[in-house]
């Protein structure tokens, strides 16, 4: 009997169309990695799972088979077979995974079909798919050349980056701004889901006209998100182009974010009292983690303005007195550990100029 599957030469165009694909594994597989348009819909639960792949150590796969028909049978089998024909009735040109595409993904075809419908399984399943997007990763630096978009802090990059077609997001991805102030509300993906929708975006920008790919200078990690190392590898040779801004921007710009988008963030998901509680909690942590770089007086300096500034806010509605400790913090932190950075790349430099100079420098390429 010829299986309906779908080849292996298939992948990048799933990924890059963001393709709907179900994901039969256990749910614990499935939250330490998957692909950014899977669902999860499992075969088996993590404990059905776990006792399945003991009995298959111990006693071999007919006996494992048998153990997962006895655990997953009756009104327990109906309402996955339930679960899997919703999917595929909202997604009809849906496909099927699993791990290594092999028992898992015939069975659950195999009673999907029982149920009426004929979907194809992914040859190869999650295992063969993941390889491919780790070398897609670790080959990009040699598909479009990479340029390197630097900035002092508040320049404005993210902004800039996302007006430009060049340009994938790794901070946007990594779901972290990249400084100490610098987390979402929601957290950060794990590191397989990081470096999956990280190839996802690779695959999607190659097909783009794009003549280069264009990347915010980043450090190895961006908050707990590491990048793959031959893709930092290409980041540390590529030319690099910066971003120039005022002060005033560069302040009005950090004030957006480090204050009124955090504080509206904690308000909408605590409301307001123990929103603003959090809010002060997050800014004295965000400094008590850059402490030691400070020194103990200078941290204490930073807390007391942080305390006054944010006692204004809270009596007066108003935030200008943010404004004095954001601008310390650059000229005491982030300006001088910026220049020393961007003193070891001068050789690589190869254009400087702000928003609307840089865009023009762009579209000429």
């Amino acid at each position: 009997m010829s299986l309906n599957k779908v080849r292996a030469s298939e992948y990048r165009r799933i990924l890059v169309s963001d393709h709907p694909i179900m994901d039969a594994r256990a749910p614990v597989e499935f939250e330490k990695g998957a692909f950014p348009a899977s669902v999860n819909h499992p075969l088996m639960e993590d404990e059905e799972r776990r006792l399945v792949g003991t009995c298959y150590k111990e006693q071999g796969q007919q006996a494992a088979i048998e153990l997962g028909h006895s655990l997953v049978h009756g009104d327990v089998k109906q309402q996955r077979v339930a679960a899997w024909i919703k999917f595929f009735n909202d997604n009809p040109h849906g496909y099927i995974y699993c791990f290594r595409g092999g028992l898992r993904s015939q069975l659950t075809q195999q009673w999907i079909k029982e149920a009426g419908l004929d979907i194809p399984f992914i040859e190869g399943g999650y295992k063969a798919m993941r390889q491919f997007l780790i070398e897609t990763i670790d080959n990009a630096p040699q598909v479009k050349p990479m340029l390197i978009l630097s900035g002092i802090t508040g320049s404005g990059k993210t902004d800039f980056l996302l007006k430009r077609k060049e340009a994938v997001d790794l901070e946007g991805i990594a779901h972290h701004r990249g400084s100490s102030f610098g987390r979402y509300h929601e957290g950060q993906p794990s590191q397989i889901n990081f470096e999956n929708a990280l190839a996802v975006a690779l695959l999607k920008h190659q097909d783009s006209d794009a003549k280069h790919l264009l990347l915010e200078d980043e450090s190895y990690l961006i908050g707990r998100s590491a990048l793959p190392q031959a893709f930092y590898a290409g980041m540390q040779t590529a030319n690099v182009l910066v971003l120039e801004e005022s002060l005033d921007a560069r302040l009005a710009r950090l004030l957006n974010e480090y204050v009124h988008k955090m504080h509206s963030g904690y308000i909408q998901r605590l409301g307001e009292e123990q929103g603003f509680t959090a809010f002060a909690e997050y800014l004295a942590q965000s400094i008590t983690g850059i402490k030691k770089r400070l020194g103990n007086k200078q941290h204490d300096e930073f807390q007391a303005i942080i305390t006054n500034a944010l006692a204004i806010q809270q009596s007066q509605n108003d935030t200008t007195a943010h404004l004095e400790w954001i601008e310390l913090l650059l000229v005491k932190y982030y300006d001088p550990m910026y220049q020393y950075q961007i003193d070891k790349k001068a050789e690589r430099i190869i254009f400087k100029g702000d928003h609307q100079a840089m865009h023009q420098w762009l579209d000429n390429l």
